[in-house]
């Protein structure tokens, strides 16, 4: 911040949190939009190859990187305050500064930067930002991916993250457990779908390991990407709960099916909005915000029910999990996550009301 690196200001921006049920959080940025990098591919297609001549980035400053993130040679993690950046192997993976940021400590995670991956989920990237998530082992720390499509800006493979000491919305909705055949156990991977929440999607959990959990989830994106629907992710709990929504927002743009209101609020509905932290671009939206506003807003970017069970039945198929039908009260129960009061952070990460 002292160098001049960032296009404004966060800390400078007005944040609160959103009475009702779920804690939705505003936040005002009258300029983000204005200073953000545009968007220069179409938002029909999530799956585009990556194009050198527009903006990627092997383009970044090297002012803006932060320190390369890779395995480790042992069982402990350890950091290496000077090293050399090796890429015999392979390309490394690098953590730079979010130039547009939203919150404290927001990161871009960029896998194998040098490969020149569109933005497109694999396996082994997925876990990368399992790992990421893992080795921070805050409750504060999130990671989030959007697809092409679902309002990923640039065609070049990244994560974003960032600290916020409040709950996410979506963190704290009501769940329901999808039993699932034996057969579609072997992983360990627990799914739930949400219930009473403005977005229709899934949750991921525990899994006998991270890769486990990984391949699960990956598999997911990969079928969505693959079959050109648009999705958003959202890594919380330190690795070990995943959100996944595709969504169809663009689309209903596209279409004139997205009032004007809401398009005059230039919101357009990403992973952090989705789960609940909403940055508006105009105070007369950031002062009249409410928990019906947003849910209005959320509510356009959710597949209809019929939509949404077509694309989970698939998304199940190529996870290689099976869902039962053998009538299960225990886990057929709604239950909602139990918060847990989380360690002391630095006042840089708190909410600013």
């Amino acid at each position: 911040m002292t160098q001049g690196l960032f296009r404004y200001d966060v800390t400078a921006c007005e944040t609160k949190l959103i009475t009702g049920n779920l804690g939705f959080v505003a936040q005002l940025n009258e300029g983000r939009h204005l200073k953000k990098r545009p968007t220069e591919f179409r938002v029909d297609r999530v799956l585009q190859p990556f194009d050198a001549a527009k903006f990627n980035f092997t383009k970044v400053g090297q002012e803006e990187v932060l320190f390369q993130f890779e395995k480790s040679f042992g069982d402990d993690s350890y950091f290496m305050k000077s090293a050399p950046i090796t890429v015999a192997d392979c390309a490394p993976n690098v953590v730079a500064i979010n130039v547009s940021p939203i919150e404290f400590g927001h990161i871009l995670l960029i896998p194998r930067v040098l490969d020149h991956l569109p933005q497109r989920i694999d396996q082994e990237s997925f876990l990368l930002a399992l790992h990421m998530a893992a080795e921070a082992a805050s409750p504060y720390f999130r990671l989030g991916y959007n697809s092409l499509g679902a309002f990923a800006t640039i065609n070049h493979l990244h994560f974003q993250a960032y600290y916020l000491t409040a709950p996410f919305p979506v963190e704290k909705a009501a769940m329901q457990r999808i039993p699932l055949a034996e057969g579609g156990k072997k992983s360990g991977v627990k799914v739930s779908k949400l219930m009473n929440y403005p977005v229709r999607g899934l949750v991921f959990e525990e899994g006998n390991t991270l890769n486990d959990l990984a391949d699960v989830v990956s598999s997911a994106c990969i079928w969505l990407q693959d079959n050109n629907v648009p999705y958003n992710v959202l890594i919380s709990d330190s690795g070990r709960r995943i959100f996944l929504f595709p969504q169809c927002y663009a689309e209903k743009q596209a279409l004139g099916e997205v009032s004007q209101e809401l398009l005059d609020t230039q919101v357009n509905p990403a992973v952090w909005e989705i789960s609940g932290h909403i940055v508006l671009k105009r105070r007369e939206d950031y002062e009249e915000a409410s928990e019906a506003s947003a849910w209005r807003l959320l509510a356009e970017v959710s597949l209809s029910e019929a939509r949404f069970e077509e694309v989970k039945a698939y998304i199940f198929d190529a996870a290689g999990l099976v869902q039962s039908h053998v009538e299960d009260e225990a886990e057929d129960a709604l239950y909602a996550p139990v918060p847990v009061a989380p360690p002391a952070v630095a006042d840089g990460c708190l909410v600013r009301q």
